[in-house]
């Protein structure tokens, strides 16, 4: 099945191991795939973009503006930043968690994530809102946002794989020691729902 996903995120947040991880397990499904990222120093909290198009074979690694089936942000402002590359019926997947760029902590801009999360309404009815930090501590660490996003991803049919195939690629690709973490992570994001008792509140 094609699907172009963008994911957007800042450095440190596991944006290109999620690419890596939807890369591959389309691959363990006999799809060809391409990947591209662009990464701003990341290490430094900059834009994380990553570009993954399954069944792509007579397609270019980056996805054409207007044309991704579906965005997954790790910040809010980063899926505003690139809402020019989804297409009419795009679906996006948010994590309403900022993370507060320096430049607007330095020279005391305000940052509003509820401006961004009622443009995101208002402007689709496609999107799906998760509170990452609080799935995070549900899964035991902040470090598995990628993952829990992934298994949002999964549960609400934004991905065209079961929670059983992405757990194999999880356990292929990644340490010995990660796996149980990321497996409970894996859970959790496709259990989103039973977390999230006041969905309008996000």
């Amino acid at each position: 099945m094609k699907v172009d996903c963008l994911l957007a995120g800042v450095g440190g947040q596991g944006t290109v191991l999620a690419s890596k991880i939807i890369a591959q397990t389309a691959m363990n499904s006999q799809s060809f795939v391409r990947t591209s990222e662009t990464i701003g120093m990341a290490q430094r909290g900059g834009c994380v973009v990553s570009h993954v198009r399954t069944d792509a074979k007579h397609c270019s690694s980056a996805i054409p503006k207007g044309m991704a089936d579906l965005i997954i942000g790790f910040e809010p402002a980063e899926v505003v930043r690139n809402m020019e590359f989804l297409k009419p019926k795009g679906r996006i997947l948010v994590n309403i968690n900022p993370i507060i760029p320096v430049t607007a902590s330095l020279e005391e801009v305000s940052y509003k994530v509820e401006d961004i999360v009622k443009f995101l309404r208002d402007i689709r009815n496609q999107v799906v809102f998760v509170d990452g930090r609080k799935l995070c501590q549900i899964a035991g660490s902040p470090k598995v946002l990628n993952v829990i996003m992934l298994g949002v991803a999964i549960k609400e049919q934004l991905l065209p794989f079961s929670k059983e195939e992405m757990l194999h690629t999880i356990q292929e690709i990644l340490p010995q020691k990660l796996i149980e973490q990321n497996k409970t992570a894996l859970e959790v994001g496709y259990c989103f729902e039973k977390y999230h008792h006041d969905k309008e509140a996000l």
